[in-house]
C-alpha cells in the first residue's frame, strides 16, 4: 500500500491514543480521513463490519472510564457481540480507539507504531 492511500481513522479527537495515532500516520505521510465518534456518531454498518472482523472483546474498551461509569446491571449485561453493540451504539466512548480501516479494509483496534508500519506496508 502506498503512503497516499485513504485510511479512515474512527475516534474522539482529544483521546491521547487518537492524537499519538493520527500523528504517526502525518508522520509517514499518509492520507488519512477522521471521523469523530462524538460529532458524527457510529453508523451502524461500521460497527457490524468491525465486529466481524476484531470481535466484540477487542473492540469494547472496558478499560476506560466511560466503562467505569456504566452502572453494574449494564456492565454485567454485556455478554455477547449484539450486547456489546447495543452499548457501543449508545456510549461510542465505550469502542476502544482509535479504529483504523486501512485502504486494503482491513480493520485494527489501537495504536502501536509496529502494527501500523505493517498495516501500511500491507
Amino acid at each position: 500500500m502506498s503512503a497516499s492511500a485513504s485510511i479512515s481513522l474512527y475516534g474522539i479527537p482529544n483521546c491521547d491514543t487518537v492524537k499519538k495515532a493520527r500523528q504517526w500516520l502525518a508522520g509517514q505521510g499518509a492520507e488519512v480521513q477522521f471521523h469523530d465518534f462524538k460529532k458524527e456518531g457510529v453508523p451502524d454498518a461500521l460497527i457490524d463490519g468491525w465486529l466481524t472482523q476484531v470481535g466484540w472483546k477487542v473492540l469494547l474498551n472496558r478499560k476506560g472510564n466511560t466503562w467505569r461509569g456504566l452502572d453494574d446491571a449494564t456492565q454485567a449485561g454485556v455478554t455477547d457481540a449484539a450486547s456489546a453493540r447495543a452499548v457501543m451504539q449508545a456510549q461510542p466512548s465505550t469502542i476502544k480507539r482509535p479504529v483504523v480501516r486501512w485502504a486494503d479494509g482491513r480493520v485494527t483496534v489501537g495504536f502501536s507504531e509496529e502494527a501500523f508500519a505493517k498495516a501500511l506496508k500491507a
